[in-house]
Formats: C-alpha cells, structure tokens, sequence
C-alpha cells in the first residue's frame, strides 16, 4: 500500500481549538472522533499548500498565521500515513458549514482530557499544549488500539506511554 500525506490544523483562539467533529461521511475511521482540520495532498503540493487548502475547503478561513509543530507517522497492520501538524493563530473569515461534521471551538485542555480522539492525537495535543518545539512523532497502531510511540527518534515504554495518556485524563 502507498504512504498518504497528508496535513492537520489546530486553529487557535482565546485558549481554544477549532474543532471538527467527524460525523458526516460514510465509512470514515474516524468517525465520532474529535481533530483538527486538514487533509490529503494533491499532486505537486508543498504542505503549506495543502493545509491552506484544506484549511480553506473545511472551515472556510484563511490562514494569515501559521507554523509547521512537528511530522507525525502512523502505521496500523499495511496502513501509514505521513501528517504534518501545524497551529495557526490567525485567519481570515468567517468559519462556514463543514461536510464532514460539526465545527466547534473547544477548550484545548479539554480536546486533550475529555472529547473521543485518538489515543496518538492525545500525545501530539499534549506536546503542543506544553509547547514543545517541532518535533517528529511515530505511532504505531494494531486494530486501531495504540502499541507503540517513538519521539524524535527515542522509543517510549509500554508504561511511558501508559502514564501519558493517564496524565491527560483527569
């Protein structure tokens, strides 16, 4: 199977997420689930191209303030995706109508610590709310439960991992 590319957004603002609650298309993986915006590359786009896009086509904003905080791998049985995570802090617009799900702006401590996300989104949300330069984060899943976390090259132990993802469910 080919390797997606993909890119993700977490538009910021008054100590908020934009949020996209996936419940519109068909046979979505991650559907119910709660993330960032953001999408597949098209041919010949750089990652800032495609998260002004999908950014663009998902909320209908325009990005005026952004920056690259790490590339995150994923991998689950013959699935990988390669996704560059990116905060913006400033856009133009008015947020529109999403064919995927619902657009909500949620407190960050809360995307993080309550809402249904992947257990991988919850260590990349947690790096960014401690504000950890860019960093390079991989996750490898089995039948979508999380296995195994390497970042910026150094493995974490089944209780590294464990006591992160407890530390963040208060």
């Amino acid at each position: 199977m080919d390797n997606e590319l993909t890119t993700l957004c977490y538009i910021e603002k008054d100590g908020k997420y934009l949020m996209l609650h996936r419940t519109k298309k068909k046979n979505d993986p991650s559907h119910d689930l709660w993330m960032g915006v953001g999408g597949h590359f098209e041919k010949g786009e750089s990652p800032e191209e495609c998260v002004l896009r999908e950014v663009r086509e998902e909320t209908g904003l325009i990005l005026t303030d952004y920056k690259l905080r790490g590339v995150v791998s994923f991998s689950d049985n013959d699935w990988y995706e390669y996704m560059f995570l990116y905060s913006a802090y400033g856009y133009e617009g008015e947020v529109s109508d999403c064919n995927e799900g619902d657009l909500v702006w949620v407190d960050k401590e809360k995307a993080v610590t309550q809402l249904p996300i992947w257990e991988g989104d919850r260590i990349f949300l947690g790096l960014m709310n401690e504000g950890r330069p860019v960093f390079s984060l991989k996750l490898r899943y089995e039948n979508r439960s999380l296995k195994a976390v390497e970042l910026d090259g150094v493995k974490w132990s089944d209780h590294q991992i464990i006591s992160y993802l407890k530390k963040d469910k208060r």
